[in-house]
């Protein structure tokens, strides 16, 4: 029978001309009657074909469905006397052809099935909707395809050219993009450590080569931009300067993103070699008597990377052979024992002073540089400790664990050594 002509001649709810009834019950006993036309139901539905067959005595076919299904099942009764082209453009959400989609599973309704993968694959769908879509349409077989299509695992290649994109993009400055603000930029380096960091199945991608150089280029890139904003902090006049902090803090925060994925490619001695060459080029701009009163928050921010490069030398992490490791605490011990009482005075002297370390950002920086000093030579540890002793600020790092352990490691080493020229034993440390 033609398609057409079916629903041109039959009408749903036509008791006239309606030779088979269906019961519609959900859980709830909400039953409606529906008037309908067996020459319509068997050409739509191989369900309904296969129950006008075995009906003798009665014209009724009775479906029992949930209660949230039942307007699901009345749409999709109506939608059967539409001609094929018309059902496609009847859809109005994901809602409602996700709900019809399975109640046409359920009745075999192959051409409603069709018309409802083909709304879902074209039209945007929530993470929730999604699960349920794949849920219903699992166990369909080829016709699935077109939304399968849309959540297959991404060929690893195409996922990694999309990555290199983006840290590409994550790594720039955006003065360099005109069309482009901060915001999409900011967008992009988080997308870039999801992908890197919170999403473990993409493992693989961390170890990739030509990823790791990108990550590597970009990095250096990174360094670039700031000293060369680093250097116009310096030159410009008062009125221009503010502006230029800006761009020294959003490279800070550039660095500060990255080390974020640094370690999961194994990659963050290049961080930490890197910040320890412009170590003095950063304090030499920073604690310039020109910026006594200022640039409060690139100070408190510089204090913050710090404290990931001194946890990472301190316990471990990366390995940097001792004399990096004093050069490093007798570059930034200074800057930190200085800056931390600053910070508490402006605190104390304006209400809401923003700039502030925190308790937890102080005891990382603290407990780290301990482990440090722990893990230098003995020599080297007693010069750090007597500097810190006769220094104005001896609260803040409070290093009185180092200085304890120094002092029994001090009184071991001596007794050892005694002990070995006695001859009552071996030395265990042959000078």
């Amino acid at each position: 029978m033609d398609k057409s002509r079916v629903s041109k001649t039959c009408i749903l709810g036509d008791r006239s001309t309606s030779d088979v009834i269906v019961h519609l019950r959900n859980r709830d006993s909400r039953l409606e009657w529906f008037y309908c036309h067996s020459s319509v139901l068997s050409e739509k539905s191989k369900f309904f074909a296969a129950q006008l067959t075995s009906l003798y005595s009665t014209n009724c076919i009775e479906l029992n469905c949930s209660e949230s299904d039942y307007d699901y099942h009345v749409r999709l009764l109506r939608l059967l006397y539409l001609p094929t082209d018309i059902v496609l453009d009847s859809w109005d959400s994901v809602r409602t052809a996700l709900g019809v989609l399975r109640a046409a599973i359920s009745l075999q309704c192959d051409e409603i099935v069709q018309s409802c993968i083909q709304y879902l694959e074209a039209i945007p769908w929530e993470d929730k909707e999604e699960e349920e879509i794949l849920n219903a349409v699992s166990k369909l077989g080829p016709i699935a395809m077109p939304i399968l299509a849309r959540i297959q695992p991404v060929d690893l290649n195409a996922t990694k050219n999309v990555l290199l994109s983006a840290i590409r993009f994550a790594t720039s400055s955006t003065e360099s993009h005109p069309p482009f603000s901060d915001d999409l930029k900011i967008s992009a380096q988080e997308q870039v450590e999801y992908m890197l960091v919170e999403d473990e199945e993409t493992a693989l991608i961390t170890t990739d080569g030509e990823v790791k150089s990108q990550v590597k280029m970009g990095l250096s890139r990174m360094f670039s931009l700031l000293t060369q904003e680093l250097d116009s902090l310096l030159s410009e006049s008062n009125l221009l300067s503010q502006e230029v902090e800006k761009r020294v803090l959003r490279r800070l925060l550039d660095l500060e993103w990255i080390c974020n994925i640094l370690p999961k490619m194994e990659l963050m001695k290049d961080f930490v070699s890197s910040w320890f060459d412009i170590s003095n080029a950063l304090l030499g701009v920073v604690e310039n008597n020109k910026f006594d009163t200022t640039i409060w928050d690139v100070k408190v921010k510089l204090l913050e990377i710090t404290a990931k490069i001194l946890d990472v030398v301190g316990y471990g992490t990366v390995i940097l052979p001792a004399p990096t490791r004093v050069q490093l605490l007798k570059t930034w011990l200074p800057y930190i024992r200085k800056t931390k009482p600053l910070l508490d005075s402006k605190g104390n002297e304006e209400t809401g002073f923003p700039y502030k370390m925190d308790e937890a950002l102080c005891q990382n920086i603290e407990g780290a540089i301990i482990s440090l000093i722990l893990a230098l030579p003995s020599n080297d540890q007693a010069d750090i400790l007597a500097d810190w002793m006769q220094g104005e600020q001896v609260r803040y790092p409070d290093l009185s664990e180092a200085f304890e352990v120094w002092c029994y490691r001090t009184k071991s080493s001596k007794r050892r050594l005694v002990v070995g020229l006695d001859g009552v034993g071996n030395a265990t440390v042959s000078l």
